[in-house]
């Protein structure tokens, strides 16, 4: 029988399946952090739902991050300043990247 540990490491062994991994751990993480922070500062999905002009369900979707469509970057810029916080984007070279520049560094 398979454990879920192993079935892991199976399905992270195909290239295609680990940068797909990859990619959602970066949007579940940010995701995750404005939940945490809301959860930090007591204020409750509706809270938020009306701070930034939508409703609850929208808030829990992005929350959840099982929208069909991402947040744009202006919602995410409302939603923080909801919390009273400022989003920060930022480009991060990859440390195997082998496409370096350093006319761009």
């Amino acid at each position: 029988m398979l454990t879920h540990k192993k079935l892991r490491a199976k399905a992270l062994a195909i290239p295609e399946v680990k940068i797909e991994f990859e990619n959602a751990q970066a949007e579940y993480a940010v995701l995750d952090e404005f939940l945490k922070i809301r959860a930090a500062k007591g204020f409750t999905q509706n809270q938020i739902a009306e701070k930034i002009g939508t409703t609850q369900s929208v808030i829990a979707r992005l929350e959840s991050g099982k929208s069909k469509h991402s947040p744009s970057i202006a919602t995410l810029s409302r939603y923080a300043e909801a919390l009273d916080c400022q989003l920060e984007i930022r480009l991060v070279q990859k440390l195997n990247s082998k496409s370096h520049n350093p006319r761009l560094a």
